[in-house]
């Protein structure tokens, strides 16, 4: 029997501590399918029409969504995928083995915290299209001004605190076929108020070359004006909001979790499937939305939530899209809360911090404020855990190449690494200190707090024992590795292979999945393209708002189904 350092047998430890096995690592097709499913969702309304009502213009948009969107795949490209790939390890198991519990601990109070505001944001949204149905008003105050809408909120997270308590599986495996309904749906509902869009400004419906677009885009989406009739966030900002919004993820390291099961290091480019099919097409989608729906109703982008957005947009699949979409993010966001609380308080069960944590966050989404400021919450996050990776980041890829130890820490039994608290402490001191002397654009502030970390930590940590000779336990740690990888390879001799369904029914039902998809964009293409009058257009629209409901009914019938089908297959194995 395979035992570790210490004597303890490898069947005792928790599988999530131990690198990844080889035999489940995936490839590309995995990870485009991730990133696809999770940066499609209910923040893209939010951030869309944000842009919007931030007073961004038409061409700072196009070119700043695309710079930030490239600089936030070449994040997890080139820090988050080759740290994963290298070690095979979470950042929460890696921030461990460096600087102990107690920084840990730490770190996983400021997870809870963070994931529970993201998951209770994601609740609200989904809330608006529930009071929607129920007719009360848009909750736009930083407080509910409805008792309505805060039974909504109740109900509806209450569902989703349940679900992600019993039933994430489920639903892990339910989002990853919202991911390619959700870009669809995006597309078309763009396109379904674009239309309203030129004829406010043009006097036509429809559009004769690009400059068409840029005009409207001028005029009535990103006009260069905020909401107050001022001059907009610029070039810069566009750009640095695009890379900093998923800081947390790749500057922060917290993707280390996904991409340790990668075959290659340049599976981190497939986090571009999300930023540019999700943050470029679906944020610049969900602005002309916004843009349409506040022309349609004669009031201003401000005065709208995603509910009143989404169903002027596409009809009854509006309230669809938001319902889901901010199901799906809520449900993975608590379940990391509830992970991280169970990391904490190791004597309950995940099943019970969830729950806990769960009402905490229902209380959170019942005050609007978290869906309306979600920019400045995703950004002061990101400021919040970049130092972290700044420290890994730092312990991986610097102290090799400066003569400094690896896991010195570990070496020395140091279960509270004063070097890592110390840093991150000062880290957060530095970075909101800059924040607050407004020395630079909020958005880029990640950067020179995750540099002064790096900075920080090494000096601290070649002064706490870094440099010293750890040769031996070098080799037995490599040792370690080995006995692990027999280990690994022992344990997966028996299992068996994946098995896919080539059923000639799950290709029909893949094939009725594909086609709703395409019939949606089909008549989406009739609304946006061949509307030459109001009336046709009218007309078009009321034809394209059945299709895409009773399409997207079908999508999800088939294409579950499937997915049924395919998971049966394989348990039955």
């Amino acid at each position: 029997m395979t035992e570790n350092q210490q004597g303890q047998t490898f069947e005792d430890v928790n599988e999530e501590q131990l690198p990844v096995a080889d035999n489940k690592l995936h490839g590309w097709k995995h990870f485009a399918g991730i990133y696809a499913g999770e940066h499609v969702a209910a923040t893209e309304f939010v951030i869309g029409a944000t842009f919007v009502a931030l007073g961004a213009a038409t061409s700072d948009i196009l070119l700043g969504l695309l710079i930030g969107n490239l600089l936030a795949m070449c994040s997890w490209w080139l820090l988050t995928a080759p740290i994963a790939v290298e070690t095979r390890l979470s950042l929460y198991n890696y921030l461990n083995k460096i600087a102990g519990n107690s920084m840990t601990k730490l770190y996983n109070w400021a997870n809870v915290i963070i994931f529970s505001v993201i998951s209770a944001a994601m609740i609200t949204v989904s809330s608006t299209a529930v009071r929607f149905l129920f007719d009360i008003p848009a909750q736009l105050n930083w407080y509910p001004n409805s008792f309505a809408f805060v039974l909504i909120v109740l109900a509806v997270g209450s569902i989703v605190v349940a679900v992600a308590m019993y039933g994430f599986s489920t639903v892990a495996d339910f989002s990853k076929i919202c991911a390619p309904w959700l870009f669809a749906i995006f597309i078309a509902g763009s396109f379904a108020l674009f239309p309203e869009l030129s004829n406010h400004v043009l006097g036509v419906t429809s559009l004769s070359g690009w400059q068409d677009f840029m005009t409207i885009g001028d005029s009535s989406i990103w006009t260069g004006t905020n909401a107050e009739g001022e001059k907009g966030i610029g070039l810069l900002e566009v750009i640095g909001f695009a890379w900093a919004a998923n800081s947390i993820t790749h500057f922060g390291l917290i993707d280390m979790a996904i991409f340790r099961f990668a075959k290659r290091k340049s599976y981190g480019l497939f986090s571009g499937v999300g930023m540019f099919f999700g943050h470029y097409l679906a944020w610049i989608s969900a602005g002309i939305m916004g843009a349409g729906a506040a022309v349609l109703l004669k009031t201003t982008i401000s005065s709208l939530d995603p509910g009143d957005v989404a169903y002027h947009a596409l009809g009854w699949t509006g309230f669809v899209i938001i319902i889901i979409a901010g199901w799906t993010t809520a449900n993975a966001n608590l379940y990391r809360a509830g992970l991280a609380a169970q990391s904490i308080f190791v004597n309950h069960t995940r099943e019970r911090t969830t729950a806990i944590v769960g009402i905490v966050t229902v209380i959170i989404a019942c005050f609007p404020f978290v869906f309306s400021q979600m920019l400045p919450l995703l950004t002061y996050a990101g400021l919040i855990v970049v130092p972290v990776g700044g420290i890994v980041f730092a312990e991986h890829v610097l102290f090799p190449k400066i003569g400094l130890t690896r896991y010195w820490a570990k070496y020395k039994n140091i279960s509270r690494s004063i070097p890592a608290i110390a840093s991150w402490a000062s880290a957060l001191i530095f970075g909101f200190g800059l924040n607050a002397l407004d020395v630079m654009s909020f958005y880029y502030l990640f950067i020179p707090t995750w540099i002064f970390t790096i900075i920080l930590y090494t000096v601290l940590a070649k002064k706490y024992g870094a440099d010293e000779d750890y040769t031996q336990q070098i080799i037995d740690e490599k040792s370690n590795q080995v006995a692990i990888k027999k280990f690994q390879a022992d344990q997966c001799k028996n299992l068996p292979d994946f098995i896919v369904d080539k059923s000639k029914l799950s290709k029909i039902l893949n094939a009725v999945s594909l086609t709703s998809l395409v019939i949606i964009l089909v008549f989406a293409t009739q609304v946006m393209f061949f509307s030459d009058t109001m009336s046709v257009y009218k007309l078009n629209k009321s034809q394209f708002e059945i299709a895409c409901f009773l399409c997207t009914l079908t999508y999800f019938a088939s294409a579950y189904w499937s997915l049924k089908r395919q998971k049966a297959l394989n348990s039955a194995a």
